[in-house]
């Protein structure tokens, strides 16, 4: 696995669609998103999960990361998962 830049996230979201897979890892040591060679999406906050402080880290790093408003985007399915899917919004 490989760190990520930014532009390789918007170019995979562009390639794969508004509505996207990832896999959460929460209490990591640092924020950060990971891609790996296949393409899946990992994001690790250092937020614990708990009354979904995870999810709206993984909301606002992802914002950043595509420089898009946080209300933008919304998790569509897995709230108390660590698989969630991701749709961006317009």
């Amino acid at each position: 696995m490989s760190k990520y830049h930014n532009q390789d996230l918007i170019t995979l979201i562009a390639q794969i669609g508004p509505q996207f897979d990832i896999r959460v890892t929460p209490n990591a040591a640092q924020d950060k998103i990971v891609i790996n060679d296949a393409g899946a999406i990992k994001v690790y906050v250092t937020s614990i999960a708990d009354d979904g402080k995870a999810n709206n880290a993984v909301i606002k790093l992802l914002a950043k990361s595509l420089g898009i408003a946080k209300g933008q985007i919304s998790i569509e399915r897995g709230q108390k998962s660590r698989s969630k899917t991701i749709l961006i919004n317009n």
